[in-house]
């Protein structure tokens, strides 16, 4: 008979090492406890358990510190770290220094079971190399501890240990830049260069140059000018609105992915490309693919890895982190010390936050620049929310003056342009419908709250149709977010 897997366990709370025991008692395993990093230690010495699973700070040492030594004492012992220090910097360190998953306290039982069930059949790997030395830790690139924060850090960290493309996808103002280079700093290339391109940025005729250089122009002064490719060198090249890149960009670095060389504009001796790519959108791309605008293949060589950043109204619950970080930054800047009262933190919860990060950052400091009161309310709040929102109603009153048909004209010359420069065009009355009909159902979706029986109602289709289009556009229903 097998006997049954045991695990080690090591925290210096008891609650846990009791919940613990006897959720994996439960599940079958044999469970072996101890308050400090000495006994946990002493046990992978001697060889005893097939899992580890250990806290991070403990009375007599770090389990970050011990996950050195385990891989290198036993490399097919597997290591789950949990922390109470639920931020990036621990999980960068926790899969840099080998182990094979971090979590978070708290953490949910059934995926801390879920995780030890993997890990107990995952192929054995060789003992990771030395990481590279992780930046400060005073100055953390990310805040929030919400679960969805978790799962960005989990995935941030994962990634730091590969030159794997990442395809970065939210809206204005989420942070993809901050997690772009996050994966810089932390990963194998933060010796090197990190080069920012904004595709929206840079007029469409000299995107091209920008991005891979331009030989002499005959009769220049100068000589050959180097593009962002070659200036990231040994780095990672970050695209941002990489929806917005014209069609004969997207030809040439579809090249670049496929082949790892590129030719700058006007030369013929091939570069090799010795960077990391990153992309980041707020567009749907694959609506863009639709409509002719994006390149499919290009899309599926960026998109090796997505991940999504939540927009700020899906973790309410890191708005006070984040406004308190904000106001803290003021303060070491001069500008005197501000609380947030009970208030003041409820009503920044309710907010819609349109601007997502962006926005609360702009509004803590607005804040410190116009008032002088210590503390900060919600009558404050209202009064700064206010102004934001009477635009927000003049550009509304401007959208809805504009016909309709005005829009979609503008959106189909897209289109014809787009033809004209070598995108090739076909289907395009189905990309047409398809781009109005996505954002109006996923819209009526949100103001139902996902609930397809009234949003049926509301557009006047047949609940079945309207189950149909949401699997045929792919359009994400969550219910309860509004």
């Amino acid at each position: 008979m097998t006997p049954l897997p045991t695990i080690l366990v090591a925290d210096d709370d008891r609650s846990i090492r009791t919940v613990l025991g006897q959720a994996l008692g439960r599940a079958g395993y044999q469970v072996q406890s101890t308050p400090n990093a000495a006994t946990l230690w002493q046990w992978v010495e001697e060889g005893e358990g097939d899992l580890v699973i250990t806290d991070v700070v403990m009375p007599d040492g770090s389990g970050l510190d011990l996950i050195p030594r385990i891989r290198q004492a036993r490399p097919d012992l597997r290591i789950i770290v949990m922390s109470a220090q639920s931020n990036l910097v621990t999980a960068v360190k926790a899969t840099q220094r080998g182990a094979f998953e971090y979590l978070a306290k708290p953490f949910d039982l059934k995926e801390l079971l879920g995780v030890v069930a993997r890990a107990l059949v995952a192929p054995a790997h060789e003992v990771d190399k030395p990481a590279v030395a992780s930046p400060p830790e005073e100055r953390l690139p990310l805040i929030g501890q919400s679960p969805v924060m978790q799962g960005i850090y989990r995935s941030i960290a994962r990634l730091t240990t590969s030159d794997l493309t990442v395809m970065i996808s939210g809206e204005s103002g989420t942070g993809k830049e901050l997690v772009a280079r996050a994966l810089h700093e932390y990963g194998r290339r933060r010796g090197g260069p990190f080069v920012a391109v904004n595709m929206a940025a840079i007029p469409r005729d000299q995107i091209e140059s920008e991005l891979f250089g331009q030989e002499r122009v005959p009769g220049a002064v100068t000589g050959r000018s180097p593009g962002r490719f070659e200036q990231a060198t040994g780095g990672t090249l970050f695209l941002d609105e990489i929806g917005d890149m014209p069609p004969e960009a997207q030809t040439r670095l579809l090249r670049v992915l496929q082949e790892g060389e590129f030719t700058t504009v006007g030369g013929r001796a091939p570069i090799r490309a010795d960077v990391r790519i990153i992309a980041a959108t707020h567009r749907d791309l694959r609506q863009a693919i639709r409509a002719g605008t994006f390149r499919e293949d290009l899309y599926y060589r960026l998109n090796v890895v997505p991940l999504r950043l939540p927009p700020l109204r899906e973790r309410l619950e890191d708005i006070p982190l984040l406004a308190r970080h904000f106001l803290a930054q003021s303060r070491e800047a001069g500008a005197g010390s501000r609380v947030l009262d009970d208030s003041a933190v409820a009503r920044l919860q309710s907010w819609r936050w349109p601007g997502n990060v962006r926005e609360l950052e702009n509004l803590m400091r607005r804040i410190v620049a116009l008032y002088p009161q210590e503390t900060i309310s919600s009558d404050l709040i209202d009064a700064e929310l206010a102004e934001p929102l009477a635009h927000e109603v003049i550009a509304e009153k401007a959208a809805v003056e504009e016909p309709l048909s005005d829009a979609i004209s503008r959106h189909i010359m897209r289109y014809l342009t787009a033809g004209r420069e070598g995108m090739p065009l076909h289907d395009l009355y189905a990309r047409v419908i398809a781009e109005v009909e996505r954002p109006l159902i996923q819209m009526t979706l949100q103001e139902t709250r996902g609930n397809q029986i009234k949003a049926a109602a509301m557009l006047g289709l047949n609940r079945n149709t309207l189950r149909k289009k949401i699997r045929e556009l792919e359009i994400p229903v969550v219910r309860g977010v509004v």
